[in-house]
């Protein structure tokens, strides 16, 4: 049974000797662009679960890592002029300092292009073949790929698009490597009736039933028409499918490969405790995944939990669609538990969530600064002016211990073990609420200057400080920053982290503890400014050293330079000219010029607003080359961002938009110059 389902057995598990183990893992980032938001949301959840597992006593072990090979890569590599393995490199890196940033307490990290991850898979396949001969064949493949999503869409030549991604798939006819998934389908029918928390939530395991009970058919897991990728044994002109080779490092990630039986870390954690990913990859993680694995012989991992996307303006985020938000001018800007809050406060874990630097701002200034940090200011301030900075003792039971006993054990049983983080959030901030209601009617700050109540004053003063105490442990998986530093002015010693939540009970805070008056935990920020200085790094970020809104407009907007306006070819030189080509088209619905298109630009697609509707039709563009510059700054109409503008001419007399293109054939993501 896993972890997740048996905890509310035993809330807490003990820190003595043979602590037991808690294994978790982030899904293995595809490394062929810079993380957002949402990659940094799955990131962050899964930091919680593992901060507290340790609160609680586990021996935990938390792997992420990056996804390196494929022919996606492959391809933007040279449409970079750069080779794959630079490509990966530098994405790779641009992942870890974002973790490190995010104060992610990861302890293993696995690249999928390591010497250590390949001869993992390479072991996993030979166990494979020699356990179950029947489960790999090599037969002919001929059908759909999207190399968007590493997707088989289908098995004949028919054009179809991908399901995820909308985008057109691409033919493929290749000799391949099989894996016999048809023949597992019972057995993964069983797997889900006998342990029904093998996939979370609940309704996504009813999505993977009803798959599985369709029938499933063979999957191709390895390629021949590209190189960059972990060679077949014995076949080198194969190498693995991406899939194989990603989920594999679940396994290399803790020293699987080491020998026959892996390291001894290997031997310690697995099978994992915890699989965390987004919905959109559940499919192969509680298909695929268990198929593999039966068919080595291995144990199987003891929970999946598919949570919802981070949606923006009510779409997912993409960045070909231009809507994504960056995680690192939040945390410049605000901090790390700023967007640790929002996150887990604002999405009900599991599903759908919307993500808006309003609500974000909102939430800061409403939660955090009024909130927890006003808390913390006020009661060690009143403590360093009332008592010379030391806890008074209190002189009775106050009726605030009577309810705290319940928040400790709710928030740790009912919504940490059962991955409810916004519950347990707002059951935090529902005591903070109490406690300062607590002060309001007490009212130390009156009867301080009176002898007669200090018996009083130094109850209420403890009791503030002591639940404080406890709001700050419980609250640590969630922020770490601010409750060490509460913890440390509270003259708690050590890292919170540490600290076993099973010690957590009233009356920890020792009378006579010396306290310090903190800084500004969370400091106040004026909206406007703050607001349009991350919105100002967020466009560095999608366009290096573009922080002033473009003066240009989409084609046919209407904004020309006068003819006399002369410019010097440095000047033009700052203009990224390049092909592209229309992969899909739409109208906006309200909208009477503007379409909607996405285009690709060699290593990306771009979502473009172009106002030519009254000249195109959506259906007409689709697969026409066209010039795109690259290097504006985005653009919001209608609510949607134009992340480019394409070059078009206007003709006659009532300015009707022609679009420049190509004659002669020419690759998408070309330089025009």
């Amino acid at each position: 049974m896993n972890r997740a389902s048996s905890s509310k057995d035993k809330p807490f598990a003990t820190g003595a000797q043979g602590k037991p183990k808690f294994y978790l893992t982030t899904p293995i980032y595809y490394a062929n662009s810079r993380p957002h938001v949402g990659s940094a949301y799955t990131t962050i959840v899964c930091d919680v679960i593992a901060r507290y597992k340790r609160m609680c006593g586990y021996d935990v072990a938390y792997l992420t890592g990056t996804d390196e090979h494929g022919v996606n890569i492959e391809r933007a590599a040279e449409k970079q002029g750069i080779t794959p393995a630079q490509l990966v490199d530098r994405n790779e890196k641009i992942f870890r300092d974002l973790w490190k940033l995010l104060g992610i307490t990861h302890t293993d990290f696995i690249r999928t292009t390591s010497t250590e991850h390949a001869r993992a898979v390479q072991h996993l396949v030979r166990r494979t073949m020699k356990r179950s001969p029947d489960a790999i064949y090599k037969a002919k493949y001929e059908g759909r790929y999207c190399i968007y999503d590493n997707l088989y869409v289908s098995d004949t030549p028919e054009p179809a698009n991908c399901p995820t991604c909308g985008r057109p798939a691409e033919l493929v006819s290749e000799e391949n490597y099989f894996f016999r998934l048809s023949a597992y389908q019972d057995k993964l029918l069983e797997l889900y009736k006998a342990q029904p928390q093998f996939v979370q939530p609940d309704f996504r395991l009813n999505e993977v039933r009803s798959f599985v009970e369709s029938g499933l058919k063979d999957v191709s897991i390895s390629r021949k028409s590209i190189k960059w990728g972990i060679p077949w044994p014995d076949d080198p002109e194969h190498v693995f499918y991406v899939w194989y080779d990603a989920l594999t490092s679940y396994m290399s990630g803790i020293g699987y490969g080491e020998g026959e039986n892996g390291s001894a870390e290997f031997q310690k954690y697995w099978p994992a405790d915890l699989h965390m990913i987004g919905k959109e990859i559940i499919r192969f993680h509680a298909v695929y995944w268990p198929a593999f694995l039966m068919a080595a012989e291995l144990p199987l991992p003891k929970q999946i939990f598919a949570h919802g996307w981070l949606l923006f303006e009510q779409e997912k985020m993409s960045k070909s669609k231009g809507n994504v938000a960056y995680p690192e001018p939040i945390v410049k800007v605000l901090g790390n538990d700023a967007l640790r809050y929002y996150l887990l406060r604002e999405v009900v874990f599991g599903q759908d969530g919307n993500f808006s630097r309003e609500a974000l701002l909102t939430r800061y200034e409403a939660d955090l600064v009024n909130g927890l940090g006003n808390l913390a200011s006020r009661v060690l301030a009143m403590i360093e002016s009332y008592f010379e900075s030391h806890v008074p003792e209190p002189t009775s039971d106050n009726a605030i211990t009577k309810f705290i006993s319940g928040p400790i054990e709710s928030i740790a049983r009912e919504h940490y073990d059962a991955y409810r983080f916004s519950s347990a959030v707002q059951d935090i901030w529902r005591f903070i609420s109490q406690v300062d209601a607590y002060l309001v009617q007490e009212k130390p700050w009156k009867i301080a200057s009176d002898p007669i109540h200090r018996g009083q004053l130094r109850e209420v003063l403890y009791t503030a400080a002591e639940a404080l105490r406890i709001i700050t442990a419980l609250a640590h998986p969630v922020l770490p920053e601010a409750t060490q530093e509460i913890w440390r002015h509270l003259g708690q010693p050590g890292r919170l982290e540490d600290f076993q939540l099973n010690e957590l009970v009233w009356g920890g805070l020792k009378p006579g503890t010396r306290i310090s008056k903190p800084e500004a935990i969370f400091p106040r920020m004026e909206y406007k400014p703050t607001y349009e200085r991350i919105e100002t790094m967020e466009q560095e970020i999608r366009n290096p050293g573009a922080t002033q809104p473009a003066a240009a407009t989409p084609a046919a907007e209407g904004a020309v330079a006068p003819a006399s306006a002369k410019i010097g070819i440095e000047d033009f030189a700052k203009v990224e000219l390049r092909v592209g080509v229309v992969k899909a088209a739409e109208r906006i619905q309200g909208a009477d010029k503007l379409l909607k298109l996405l285009v690709d630009i060699g290593d990306e697609v771009r979502q473009v607003l172009a106002g030519i509707a009254l000249a195109y039709a959506p259906e007409d563009l689709v697969g026409r080359k066209v010039v795109v510059v690259t290097n504006l700054a985005p653009r919001k109409m209608r609510g949607l961002e134009s992340n480019g503008m394409l070059l078009a001419a206007s003709a006659g007399a009532d300015g009707k938009p022609v679009l420049c293109t190509f004659v002669e054939e020419i690759p998408a993501g070309a330089k025009v110059k």
